[in-house]
């Protein structure tokens, strides 16, 4: 007999104007940087700029995911489309990370043959593009606490901000020291930034798809909770705890208890349900209740059939 627990969290919708919003100044960004970094010969304003453009990108990639997630299940497709959010996040990641090596090797090509950099454009135009990345940042803060997805943009548009700060700072010490090697500088410190941030969250997503055990649980401990609820429960085996998205966790294991009417097997089922929701924030409970079976089977089944 199994017994299920279909309690999901799904978090608000994203407002499209804010989306609107946050591509329209991504874009604009990106054509003011392209001309200002031109003109004024700083690579780190057309690196900037270059990871502008793949902020708009990566915004496009995240409403599409996130609409595509928020599809109702189908026979086909029986636990819906949220895996979406997880794999846009990895391909947001991924251009990060080619962003941050282009953008070592423009640096280094720039200290092999440094020019002359008109500071007071560099500066104006960076300044334009931090108030605008600041405010995209603030739009889209609030939702990148509740998705991967989202928070892949968010964690662009706010290296974005953080770059055009350092864009900014490089620009004043150009315009009054004369140090042109710092333009570089700026630009290998915006790509370490950029490489770390894709780093992380590729590898938060590889764990997702490969129905890693989340970080937090413990199979073991999880075990001694189910053990404890009841006397008449004898063992606990072939567990499986996943992750569909960020923020739903799925949960599947055999009870192996006494031989008690079906009554009273479902009343140990929704103590088992609320505790593991309570303490472990699982959302998604199938349990397979037996009576002298599978008997000497560990916590997980070693070998998948």
């Amino acid at each position: 007999m199994k017994a299920h627990n279909h309690n999901h969290h799904h978090h608000k919708d994203i407002s499209g104007s804010r989306l609107f919003v946050v591509m329209v100044l991504n874009f604009t960004i990106t054509v003011a940087e392209i001309i200002g970094g031109i003109v004024s010969g700083s690579l780190a304003l057309l690196s900037d700029a270059l990871h502008n453009f793949s902020d708009g990108l990566s915004v496009v990639v995240t409403y599409i995911a996130f609409k595509f997630s928020k599809k109702d299940t189908t026979y086909n497709y029986t636990f819906g489309y949220k895996q979406a959010e997880i794999i846009a996040a990895i391909l947001n990641s991924l251009t990060l990370i080619g962003i941050s090596f282009y953008l070592f090797y423009e640096a280094i090509n720039r200290f092999r043959d440094p020019i002359t950099i008109r500071p007071g454009i560099m500066i104006s135009v960076s300044l334009l593009g931090l108030f605008a990345n600041s405010f995209s940042v603030f739009l889209l803060e609030r939702d990148a606490h509740k998705s991967l997805n989202i928070r892949s943009s968010y964690l662009h548009l706010l290296s974005d901000a953080i770059s055009s700060l350092g864009v900014v700072i490089g620009g004043i010490f150009i315009y009054l020291f004369n140090i042109y090697w710092i333009d570089p500088i700026v630009t290998i410190g915006i790509a370490i930034y950029v490489l770390k941030e894709g780093k992380d969250i590729i590898i938060n997503s590889f764990y997702i798809l490969m129905q890693r055990v989340p970080k937090d649980i413990d199979i073991e401990k999880i075990s001694d909770e189910i053990k404890n609820i009841s006397p008449i429960i004898k063992d606990v085996h072939h567990i499986h705890i996943w992750q569909m998205g960020e923020h739903e966790r799925l949960m599947e294991a055999h009870i192996n208890m006494d031989d008690v009417r079906i009554s009273k097997a479902n009343e140990i089922g929704d103590l088992i349900r609320d505790t593991l929701r309570e303490k472990f924030n699982i959302t998604h409970i199938t349990l397979q209740f037996e009576h002298e079976r599978c008997k000497g089977e560990g916590l997980i089944k070693r070998k998948i059939a």
